[in-house]
């Protein structure tokens, strides 16, 4: 075993490897690589499942047990994270709705109670416009 495969065994038990990945990067036998590192005491890393990192910026987020798993360390990485990945979003909330104006069918997302397709159309409903396709008069 050369000092330079010595050196990379150390660097990758370290890091938290096991033997068999070692042993593939590396070409040398489990057995080999396992009695090295017995000799050496060489330990592997204690790797922490549990702690989680901020979507964002990498922080690890401490987590309160019994709650919903935090993914953000703050509000402004959340908005920042979601702003960059809408494709990630999950858009249920769609509806159809009438234009109280115009009467064209539109939908609109994420409000219940919307009346007009357009500002264009509320503008003309709140101060009288033209009656051009006026639906309720």
């Amino acid at each position: 075993m050369t000092e330079s495969q010595k050196t990379e065994i150390r660097k990758h038990r370290t890091c938290g490897m096991s033997y068999k990945a070692i042993a593939q990067m590396t070409g040398i036998s489990v057995g080999t690589v396992k009695a090295f590192c017995s000799r050496e005491r060489i330990a592997p890393a204690k790797i922490q499942y549990d702690v989680h990192h901020c979507l964002c910026c990498g922080i690890p987020v401490e987590q309160n047990e019994g709650r919903k798993e935090k993914k953000f360390c703050s509000d402004s990485c959340r908005m920042k994270w979601w702003n960059s990945h809408l494709d990630q979003v999950n858009r249920k909330t769609f509806y159809e709705f009438k234009c109280a104006w115009c009467g064209r069918k539109f939908t609109a997302y994420g409000n219940a109670h919307r009346k007009y397709c357009s500002r264009e159309c509320f503008g003309n409903a709140r101060c009288g416009g033209d009656n051009f396709g006026n639906a309720e008069k």
